[in-house]
C-alpha cells in the first residue's frame, strides 16, 4: 500500500485520563510504516451515553494524523493490541476504557468491511472528534460528505 493520510480519534475516561493520552500519543511514533505528522490538543468531554459509565467518567479526546503504508485493517488491529495493553476491557466494550482508538479518515477512502468502517460513520456528530480534527486539519476534506471538517 502506498502511503495513505490517516487520522485516528482516540479517548480515555478511567484512571489517569491524561497518562493513558500521552501513553497512546507516544505509541502512535512507535507505529511500524507510519509516522505522525500532526496531533491536537486533549479535548474534555462528557460521554455519549453516561447511564453507561461509572463514576466521574469525563473523557479526554484527542486527534492524531499519521502518514502511512499500513493497510486499514492492519493498522486497525494493531491499534487494538495498543488498547489491550493499555488495559482495555473488551467485556464491556462502550463502558469506561483506559484508551479507545477509531480510524476517522484513510486518505480520501470510503471503505465498508465487517470490522471498519471509514469515515467514522458518526464523526460528524460528536464535538468531541470533530474541535480536534479542526485543530490538526480544519481543510479536510470528510470524502462522503465533500465539505471540509470546518464545515
Amino acid at each position: 500500500m502506498s502511503q495513505e493520510i490517516v487520522f485516528i480519534g482516540f479517548g480515555s475516561n478511567l484512571g489517569d485520563r491524561q497518562e493513558f493520552c500521552d501513553r497512546a500519543m507516544a505509541l502512535m511514533n512507535l507505529l511500524p510504516l507510519s509516522r505522525v505528522t500532526g496531533a491536537s490538543s486533549y479535548y474534555e468531554s462528557e460521554p455519549i451515553d453516561p447511564k453507561n459509565t461509572l463514576g466521574p467518567t469525563w473523557f479526554y479526546n484527542g486527534v492524531v494524523r499519521i502518514e502511512t503504508s499500513l493497510s486499514p485493517v492492519r493498522l486497525l488491529d494493531i491499534l487494538h493490541e495498543t488498547e489491550r495493553a493499555l488495559g482495555r476491557n473488551e467485556e464491556h466494550r462502550s463502558g469506561p476504557r483506559t484508551i479507545d482508538f477509531d480510524i476517522l479518515f484513510v486518505g480520501q477512502h470510503i471503505i465498508h468491511e465487517a470490522a471498519l468502517t471509514v469515515p467514522h460513520p458518526r464523526l460528524h456528530l460528536r464535538r468531541f472528534v470533530l474541535e480536534p480534527l479542526v485543530e490538526v486539519d480544519a481543510d479536510w476534506n470528510h470524502p462522503s460528505f465533500h465539505r471540509s471538517v470546518r464545515e
